[in-house]
């Protein structure tokens, strides 16, 4: 499996955010997006997951699911966790797993136990912290099997410990064959990573 992009031009709100981008991305990788403020990080990651119209240029994969488009095969984890205060935590990552007609992935109290919640499933998910609403995004890439994740500054708000999870899941996914694209400011501390520099260009 091979995501790769070709002359990847992106306009929003009349300015130039991405232009003539080129990269490929092998399965067992993660490509690792780098960049200033406003330099286009997160741009690109919706543009892959279909949220973002492309100016001009392709995105492609190759040796994915042929019956699936793109987005299909993506998990996005952005700056919202795309939580509902109102369910509990585990009926929250029940939630997704539903909503992603999962056939493969962990079950839920397996999920919520890798990211260190596993005695949380009761709680209402309106009394997490900022790092547990964190913690609690990702269980739900993990209940339904997609091979491409797209993660959005995906350490943001998570101490020590939870980082250590979070390597160490995002590894394993790397090591069964998945994907990993990720913008981020930080260090991940991934294996098998490649940078991609974005830059920042003044408004139009």
């Amino acid at each position: 499996m091979r995501l790769t992009a070709d002359h990847v031009t992106i306009e929003r709100g009349g300015r130039l955010v991405i232009d003539d981008l080129a990269f490929a991305a092998a399965a067992g990788t993660a490509l690792v997006v780098t960049g200033p403020n406003g330099a286009g990080k997160s741009t690109l990651l919706r543009a892959i997951a279909g949220l973002v119209q492309l100016s001009a240029g392709r995105i492609g994969l190759d040796g994915g699911d042929r019956e699936r488009t793109l987005p299909e095969q993506c998990h996005y984890l952005g700056h919202l966790d795309g939580l509902k205060t109102a369910l509990t935590v585990s009926e929250n990552v029940a939630f997704w797993r539903d909503f992603y007609d999962a056939r493969v992935g962990s079950d839920v109290p397996d999920a919520l136990a890798a990211v260190g919640l596993g005695d949380l499933g009761p709680l209402p998910a309106a009394y997490l912290s900022a790092g547990q609403r964190r913690r609690l995004a990702f269980a739900r890439l993990m209940v339904a099997y997609r091979p491409i994740w797209l993660l959005d500054e995906p350490t943001s708000a998570l101490d020590a410990a939870s980082e250590a999870r979070f390597v160490d899941i995002v590894n394993r996914h790397l090591a069964t064959g998945g994907l990993v694209i990720a913008a981020t400011h930080a260090p991940l501390g991934l294996t098998a990573t490649t940078t991609l520099r974005l830059g920042q260009r003044a408004p139009a």
